[in-house]
């Protein structure tokens, strides 16, 4: 979150300063890349680079000491750094939008979202969508996913979860029949909860904006201290060929908009789940 806050207001004065990044890389004499990373919040940054970046766009002298002070913090280690050999390329930033969300949204048509999953569902899915994975690095995967869901069960500010999935899901045979009786009763458990929310969409619920959308995640962060920018909400698309980060206004209130939508047909996801479980017994 430091690395993000830090990145926006770096990219306010560089837009300010009326400069493009092609500009302030050859004036810094670093790549556009680079630029793109901090403005981003995907790199930490020293104090003297923060300095000089103020000094290239030209920022009010007040400007400089939160900024290298904001800088320091960006050099905190989350503790999901202990697992960086099995996180995926930027991942490790959604991971930690994750850990400072006060509320997630999801909408997903494919699989039962990370933070609802069982060991053994997670398990299942790795081994399905990569058979040659070594089994240390599917058991450093797994402990990954469930060391995240404590954000949803912890006794202090759990984080609030708003899911809804696709019906099919709940009948989509994942490993095996255990396994997935074994995830259903777990998504029944996880209703009780007074933090989160699941709803599905009925297979014959007609039209709605998730079915353009497609999977997607909001992100909404709580309220700064007085005088303090609050912290724009992020969407996060899991793309097939990497992930994808959208905190543009106009992005924000499309995603708002889609997941109203999404909403306005899903239902109560408790009789589904007795349904979908009732099935897989019979």
């Amino acid at each position: 979150m430091p690395r993000r806050q830090l990145g926006r207001h770096l990219r306010d004065l560089r837009n300010r300063a009326r400069m493009t990044t092609r500009t302030a890389a050859q004036q810094l004499e670093w790549s556009e890349a680079k630029i793109w990373r901090i403005e981003t919040g995907q790199t930490s940054l020293r104090s003297l680079d923060v300095e000089a970046m103020c000094k290239v766009y030209g920022a009010p002298a007040e400007l400089i000491a939160p900024l290298t002070a904001l800088a320091r913090e960006t050099k905190a280690r989350g503790w999901w750094t202990a697992y960086g050999d099995v996180i995926a390329e930027g991942f490790e930033v959604y991971i930690g939008l994750e850990e400072a969300a006060t509320r997630l949204s999801t909408y997903e048509n494919e699989v039962v979202p990370g933070l609802l999953q069982t060991e053994a569902y997670t398990r299942a899915l790795l081994l399905a969508a990569r058979p040659e994975m070594p089994a240390t690095e599917v058991d450093r995967r797994v402990q990954l996913r469930m060391a995240r869901q404590a954000l949803v069960t912890r006794a202090d500010a759990p984080l609030y979860l708003d899911a809804v999935i696709s019906e099919a899901v709940l009948w989509r045979c994942v490993g095996s029949d255990a396994v997935s009786a074994g995830q259903l009763a777990h998504l029944r458990k996880m209703c009780d909860l007074p933090n989160v929310r699941i709803q599905v969409i009925p297979t014959d619920s007609g039209y709605h904006e998730g079915m353009e959308s497609g999977r997607f995640v909001m992100l909404e962060f709580p309220e700064l201290r007085q005088g303090e920018l609050p912290e724009p909400p992020v969407v996060y698309v899991e793309a097939f060929t990497g992930p994808v980060y959208l905190d543009k206004e106009i992005e924000i209130e499309r995603y708002r908009k889609a997941f109203t939508s999404i909403k306005s047909v899903a239902v109560d996801a408790r009789e589904g789940i007795e349904e979908a479980s009732a099935g897989r017994t019979a």
